[in-house]
């Protein structure tokens, strides 16, 4: 008896043992990926923006091992039924995506080239060298700037995959929303020291463009503009979350300021300065379109605001005003200081004389030349200067509309497979943040709203989702939208922290 005893215990011991090396193992998978994600974040903007292929391969590598970690991990996190309902078709749609843009690499016999796309079979025909010879060709007029870009795009979806499967704890929401509004205060404030400095540098680079514009570090000053873009509205939406704000409706004026003082009035106010700061980053950046988003973002944050209340059935004037004087206020300071910057950008010889019309009129002319498989991905540089109908020839890398850029470059079919992830995924945040009750939700999600729609909006006139960190903080923010939106404590959680799960 005494030694079957000993033997349990030993037994029990060693599960025990194999237990908490498993527990540790698996907390060290998702650490990876955590401090993976908030490493990302921070380094991405900081290299110019990362567009060097060095940087863009760090990013990769990143995305790579922390993909690996994620497969290792034996019990994976669990994402709530409806979250994983909604995901069903965007998953459809970039699988789509990616099986189209391996069918635009692949060699195909050249029969099918010239009866599929007829004008790449003519392309091929007019530039190949022994083209006689040539029994296979690809959809794509370059087929490693294709496989490049796809590899590219294809470490951003994956990095919105990890933020989906893994952030499900609402720490982890608040780590990340944190790091970003950290990283876009950080711009504006280099910005506004290397816009005044003799000798100016964007970080580890010189600055030689935009020498009178604030373009932190990055070298286009739109492109910090749509990088901005992104955050404010999440530091809006982090400021209603801790105030409450969807909640405090039916309160009395003392107890309205009681809960102010409780949720941290030093933080909340170093959240609106930072606001202030990154709004003033966007006006001294000179960017049209992002002076024109900028107060667009405060005009939607208010009227989906205004929207919730008026469907919850509140009629309380003070939530009304309040959001009018952090509206008022916050443009009023802004454009007070940055109103001569703003005048001279919108000043209209300059935009006259601007030829983005042009290139967007040749552009056009790409896609109605490859209208289903189109040219390639990555192919817009190589392929535009023979669409360039102009008397002085004038090197265009990207077409100044993401839109344009991308139908000329997938066609309507990776088009639709793009654009139609994309919209669902947004669609579906919205629809269930208008029904959500949960005051935390309700802010964090409606900031990552307006973002995406921000952006969304300046893709028409720039090509801010062709640059690595406005990118890769789209897909982080669109994966964050969702999970927020769609975020619902587990019953250990709430032991955790001892709050009541949400109902």
């Amino acid at each position: 008896m005494g030694r079957e005893r000993k033997m349990r215990l030993r037994i029990k011991k060693k599960v025990i043992k194999d237990r908490l090396s498993l527990t540790r193992r698996h907390s060290v998978y998702g650490k990876i990926i955590e401090y993976g994600i908030l490493g990302l974040i921070i380094f991405s903007p900081l290299p110019a923006a990362s567009v060097e292929e060095w940087s863009i391969l760090v990013i990769q590598l990143t995305v790579l091992v922390m993909m690996a970690a994620y497969f290792l991990m034996k019990e994976k996190p669990q994402n709530n039924e409806l979250l994983s309902r909604s995901l069903k078709w965007p998953k459809y749609l970039f699988l789509g995506l990616f099986i189209f843009i391996f069918i635009q690499i692949i060699p195909l016999p050249k029969f099918i080239i010239k009866v599929f796309s007829p004008n790449i079979y003519s392309f091929h025909k007019l530039f190949s060298i022994d083209f006689q010879r040539i029994k296979f060709m690809s959809l794509s007029l370059v087929p490693s700037h294709t496989l490049r870009e796809g590899l590219e795009l294809l470490s951003y979806f994956l990095l919105g995959f990890l933020i989906v499967k893994t952030v499900t704890k609402r720490r982890q929401i608040m780590r990340i929303f944190s790091v970003l509004i950290a990283m876009g205060v950080f711009e504006a404030f280099y910005g506004l020291f290397e816009l005044y400095n003799k000798n100016p540098r964007i970080l580890f680079y010189k600055k030689n463009y935009y020498l009178d514009s604030l373009t932190g570090t990055f070298v286009n000053r739109n492109h910090l503009s749509g990088y901005l873009e992104m955050i404010i509205p999440l530091a809006m939406g982090l400021i209603i979350a801790r105030i409450d704000l969807f909640s405090l409706a039916g309160l009395r004026l003392k107890e309205k300021l009681l809960r102010f003082s409780e949720k941290g009035l030093s933080t909340n106010l170093l959240i609106s300065l930072g606001i202030i700061i990154m709004s003033l980053a966007v006006i001294f950046s000179k960017s049209r379109s992002g002076v024109f988003l900028l107060v667009f973002t405060f005009i939607l944050f208010f009227a989906l605001s205004a929207l919730y209340f008026r469907r919850a059935g509140y009629q309380k004037k003070w939530i009304k005003n309040f959001l009018k004087i952090v509206f008022f206020m916050i443009i009023f300071i802004s454009l007070y200081i940055g109103i001569d910057a703003t005048i001279e950008r919108f000043a209209l010889d300059k935009v006259l004389r601007e030829e983005r019309p042009a290139v967007w009129a040749d552009t056009i002319g790409i896609s109605s030349d490859f209208p289903f498989f189109g040219s390639g991905l990555g192919t817009f540089a190589s392929l535009y200067p023979s669409y360039e109908d102009r008397e002085e020839f004038s090197r265009y890398s990207h077409a100044h509309n993401d839109y344009l850029e991308y139908l000329s470059e997938l066609g309507v079919l990776g088009f639709v497979f793009l654009l139609g992830g994309v919209l669902f995924l947004l669609i579906n945040s919205f629809l269930i943040w208008r029904v959500r009750r949960h005051p935390v939700v309700k802010g964090l999600a409606l900031g990552g709203i307006v973002a995406i729609v921000c952006i969304l909006i300046h893709s028409i006139t720039d090509f801010n989702l062709q640059i690595p960190a406005n990118m890769m903080l789209f897909s982080v923010v669109l994966s964050l939208t969702i999970v927020t939106a769609f975020y619902k404590r587990s019953e250990r959680d709430n032991k955790k922290e001892g709050i009541k799960s949400e109902k």
